[in-house]
């Protein structure tokens, strides 16, 4: 099962078949009611229905606990059996039935509608506010600079981007549009304005929602993986993180909205699971949904639907069974449906970055972009460790406790430094879209400044390569110093207490350093078209370089060195582009990158921020290669107290109450005596609660001194005792269990595949002590010699 993205699901099916042959061992005496082998291994059944009764302090899972999964996907197995069988009593089951069938894909249109609008949305905000910084439209004040020369019938060809209706702030208040007074002015409001937007997300953030903060990919990665986070995707969280989201993008920070709209997306996804009772009460299908409004995340984050689905997979989906591909494609094509449907760019498209390159690529073209994988895979690393050594730093010192004054700081710092560069000025996505631009005979930036022919005659898709002009050598410069501005200010933005994404900035760095190459390429072939590298396919006058493709391939290879996506970063960039014919540039670029990023360490971004955080989270790409036993890990150790456990009929209701309250374990080895230790099953903390709750508001008899029995028949008892408890229906009589010989390498996998809580240890029946995923992975830790107790989780 390790190399198949499935194996999960047939190593569960597997063990649910074990479970079953274990089961039909046992006979129960005539007038006992029987309950499936599912039913009995969970607590489900007639007798125990009301544990799918919530007391007011006791949840299914405590707050940053794990799930089980073997537990969660035999309920759903239970559930399902029961619709099945009563579909076929009358036409009102079948139809509830069906119903259930048909509410995954009502939960994934729900989730494509509503991210898609938000996406749309957010895209439609953040153009207004970015340029509400320079100025403001006067014909329609909530126009974007844009949209409101559009409107206008005054805009010539050359001034495209300037017209009557939109003014600048030293124009509207001095009548001034020249000269070191307007300029002071605008400078000035711009910081004012960026400091504005940057204290009103960072407020809304600290008072409202704490979690909408960072990416949230991370934390994406682990909930999906089992790991409960109550309130992190919520309604308040839902409510602010777009709104903040918009407000945080338009300060002009280097972050970007694409990893937050994963998140804005995966709050959609647990609020609809919240109107199914299949999805509200099953922890292990909520996943699937989650999994599913990632990809629509992605889907509307970039455009790429295809991309998104792939992105689920290969990034943050732990569980993917084949039928959350399927409905992972259903949400990322209504996502992306509904974001065309908004057309919040006004060109037709998904995305503002869409191309259209006129010159194929060359074999000798490969060596630059394998240079930009190199330096890609370099930027990551660095970034990587920078970026970590500073929010441990963030939060180990006194930083970590003004985030506020962190985040206007940094803001203000971006704005100063930014405003006089007109790369670093203006948003980082519009940055990104005219360096992938090739310089067409319409083109009035910078970059398209060459010295043309006044003899040449070629049509206007095909300009020959041409000599730079003054434009072009002073935007080489200002590109250089916004390179060296993006990478360092990054460093310090990413991790702070507001909505930040990674994928533009990194984008953005890798686009600057591949449109410098790509100009350089571009000069050196021109001006020496007769060597030998350039002589095949080089011709004199011919158009043989495309600096925007250099630009195209250097973000995939930063974005690639960053995050360590290989396959679902090719087809996002294809998608994002449109450049399906540079898939092999594409692909070239992104292996070097993470083969280079993997050299100095294996973990990306967001693997990195789990670790910082001490989340629960075992990585199936890591392997654990050490020679350890589980006796060497399992509990309790030489020196601890004695394991708590239940004994089969010689417990009472007070012993198991006082257990409860003095422990904080999820759950109890229950054994034949203290003296044998003789395994008989396990049960679940929330579960003996409830029973007990129960028991003591609907059963008579049952006090503190009665007896809890685990066993078919009640012991033998006086007279004179109160009237026992059985509780034998919520006993797991299947623990999963390993001797105390077992690698550990058998034992990671075991939790990895199955995403078990914990496991017992045995030795010839005997119970020995317990291995939970915690101690797993403070092991894991302690073998990579870091610190054990850097698994803060709990």
């Amino acid at each position: 099962f390790k190399n198949k993205p499935y194996g999960r699901t047939e190593l569960v099916r597997l063990l649910g078949n074990v479970l079953y042959i274990q089961k039909l061992w046992s006979v129960l005496p005539p007038g006992v009611s029987s309950a499936t082998p599912t039913e009995e291994m969970n607590g489900a059944g007639n007798l125990m229905d009301f544990l799918d009764e919530p007391f007011p302090d006791v949840s299914t899972y405590e707050d940053f606990h794990t799930i089980d999964w073997l537990r969660e996907k035999s309920r759903d197995t239970d559930r399902h059996r029961k619709i099945t069988s009563k579909s076929k009593e009358s036409i009102w089951e079948l139809i509830k039935s069906l119903l259930d069938a048909w509410s995954g894909w009502v939960v994934m249109l729900l989730i494509g509608l509503l991210s898609g609008t938000l996406a749309g949305v957010i895209d439609l905000a953040v153009d207004w506010m970015t340029d509400l910084k320079e100025g403001v439209c006067l014909s329609a004040f909530w126009y974007s600079h844009e949209q409101c020369c559009w409107t206008s019938n005054e805009t010539t060809f050359d001034d495209r981007d300037k017209c009557p209706q939109w003014q600048k702030w030293a124009e509207l208040m001095t009548g001034h549009t020249e000269g070191a007074g307007a300029y002071v002015l605008n400078y000035f409001l711009y910081i004012l304005w960026a400091l504005l937007f940057s204290f009103l997300a960072v407020s809304l953030v600290r008072v409202f929602a704490p979690y909408a903060c960072g990416s949230g990919i991370p934390e994406i990665k682990t909930i999906l993986s089992g790991f409960i986070i109550r309130g992190y995707l919520g309604k308040w969280t839902l409510l602010i993180k777009p709104v903040t989201l918009v407000l945080a993008v338009s300060s002009g920070l280097s972050l970007g909205k694409e990893g937050p709209l994963v998140h804005v997306a995966c709050c959609c996804g647990n609020l609809f699971c919240s109107l199914f009772s299949k999805y509200s009460k099953n922890e292990a299908k909520r996943r699937e949904v989650l999994s599913a409004a990632a990809a629509a995340g992605v889907s509307v984050a970039f455009g790429a639907p295809i991309g998104g689905v792939l992105f689920s997979l290969e990034e943050v989906s732990y569980y993917f069974p084949l039928k959350t591909l399927w409905r992972s494609f259903f949400a990322a094509l209504v996502a992306a449906f509904t974001l065309r449907s908004i057309n919040p760019f006004g060109n037709s498209r998904l995305v503002l970055f869409y191309v259209e390159y006129h010159t194929p690529w060359y074999m000798a073209e490969l060596v630059p972009f394998i240079l930009l994988g190199v330096f890609g895979g370099l930027w990551g690393t660095l970034f990587i460790r920078a970026n970590i050594a500073w929010c441990r730093r963030r939060k180990t010192t006194q930083l970590g406790k003004y985030p506020v004054l962190e985040v206007i700081a940094v803001t203000g710092i971006t704005a100063l430094l930014a405003y006089p560069n007109p790369y670093t000025r203006r948003s980082t996505s519009e940055l990104i879209s005219e360096l992938f631009n090739d310089c067409g005979a319409l083109e009035s930036s910078q970059l398209c400044d060459y010295i043309n022919n006044p003899n040449m005659s070629r049509p206007v898709d095909d300009i020959p390569d041409r000599p730079a002009g003054p434009g072009v050598y002073n935007a080489l410069w200002q590109l250089a110093l916004a390179l060296i501005f993006k990478i360092v200010i990054t460093i310090f933005t990413f991790g702070m207490k507001i909505p930040s994404g990674l994928f533009i900035p990194s984008m953005a760095v890798g686009a600057i350093a591949g449109r410098i190459v790509g100009i350089a390429v571009e000069q050196i072939a021109y001006h020496h078209h007769d060597w030998i590298i350039f002589k095949n396919w080089c011709r004199p006058g011919a158009d043989c370089v495309t600096p925007g493709l250099y630009a195209m391939v250097g973000a995939a290879a930063c974005l690639g060195g960053v995050t360590r996506m290989t396959v679902s970063l090719v087809v996002i960039m294809f998608e994002l582009t449109g450049g399906l014919e540079y898939i092999v540039p594409l692909m070239a670029a992104a292996v070097t990158s993470k083969w280079v990023a993997d050299a100095f360490g294996k973990e990306g971004i967001y693997e990195s921020h789990i670790q910082l955080n001490g989340y629960p989270y075992l990585d199936v790409r890591d392997e654990f290669t050490h020679r350890t036993l589980a006796t060497d890990v399992m509990r309790p150790r030489r020196n601890d107290p004695p394991l708590a456990v239940l004994t089969q009929d010689s417990t009472t209701v007070e012993d198991v109450e006082t257990l409860i309250k003095d422990t904080d374990y999820n759950g109890f080895p229950v054994v034949v005596s203290r003296e044998s230790e003789r395994l008989i099953g396990f049960v679940q903390r929330r579960d003996l609660t409830l029973a007990i709750k129960n028991a003591r508001q609907k059963q008579d008899g049952v006090v503190s001194s009665s007896v809890v029995y685990f066993t078919e028949d009640a012991p033998q008892l006086p007279a004179s005792n109160p009237q026992p408890l059985k509780l034998r229906r919520i006993l797991n009589l299947s623990p999963f269990t390993v001797t105390d010989h077992t690698p550990m390498e058998t034992v990671v996998d075991i939790f990895r595949k199955l995403g078990l809580r914990q496991c017992l240890v045995t030795r010839s029946g005997r119970l020995l002590g317990i291995i939970t995923k915690k101690d797993v992975l403070r092991h894991m830790a302690q073998m990579m010699n870091q610190d054990p107790e850097s698994i803060m989780f709990n």
